[in-house]
């Protein structure tokens, strides 16, 4: 499989440009569903000892992944405790 690739791109030059960016762009896909995965606060891989993550968030934990104009450290809590 990987020689028949490597035949493609020494006969076909312009194909490699289009192989780093569908590698680049899958790699990126799936390193931002392992973060969901692993740093969502929606997510419960452990439902014995934590089955509700989400209250133990504290009213200033930033969990977005990108946030614009925000400063998360003053936030005033705004909800109450459980």
């Amino acid at each position: 499989m990987l020689g028949v690739v490597g035949k493609q791109l020494r006969q076909h030059p312009a194909l490699i440009p289009l192989l780093i960016f569908i590698g680049g762009g899958a790699t990126m896909s799936v390193m931002y569903l392992a973060r969901l995965a692993l740093r969502n606060p929606d997510v419960s891989w452990d439902r014995k000892n934590n089955p509700e993550p989400w209250n133990k968030l504290g009213h200033n934990d930033q969990y977005k992944f990108y946030t614009v104009n925000m400063d998360y450290s003053k936030l005033k809590k705004d909800r109450p405790d459980f």
